[in-house]
């Protein structure tokens, strides 16, 4: 916002403004301001899971099922859901030869799909999955896929 003001009044001092268009102009930065501070955060409450992508589905799961005793909650011949405490999980996806992160997902308190989507989509940011009232994915500025649900949400398995 500083650089937009410090813009304004270059374009004022150099004449290529005048006195009237400089005030409106600080006044309608102002009204925008005060919306956006008025906006309530999707507040994160929790990393609800987080998804990695790996070679061999089976060695990984067992892995994590015997080392950190985490229990498996669901699974398809492609995904597996392991428990992690009493709210959140870790999934495992059979990916190709690149082990890597496919994915983190955030617990927003109060989720409402299309209130994160449209202050999202006001951000100018791209979304990955369908409609779901549930739960989507998007990528944020940097490029890092996120998901997004209630708290509650227990995943699933395809």
């Amino acid at each position: 916002m500083i650089q937009t003001i410090e813009a304004l009044l270059n374009k004022f001092e150099s004449g290529k403004m005048s006195r009237r268009q400089l005030v409106i102009s600080l006044a309608t930065l102002a009204v925008a301001a005060k919306a956006r501070a008025q906006e309530k955060p999707s507040r994160a409450v929790s990393i609800n899971h987080i998804t990695v992508k790996v070679p061999d589905l089976h060695r990984t799961s067992n892995f994590y099922q015997e080392f950190f005793g985490m229990p498996l909650k669901q699974h398809s011949a492609k995904t597996h859901i392991l428990g992690v405490g009493d709210a959140c999980f870790f999934g495992i996806e059979q990916g190709d030869s690149q082990a890597r992160v496919d994915h983190y997902d955030f617990g927003i308190a109060g989720f409402d799909a299309d209130d994160v989507r449209a202050k999202l989509t006001k951000l100018n940011l791209k979304f990955d999955s369908g409609n779901s009232k549930e739960s989507f994915k998007f990528f944020d500025p940097d490029g890092f896929h996120v998901q997004v649900n209630a708290p509650d949400y227990v995943g699933h398995v395809s």
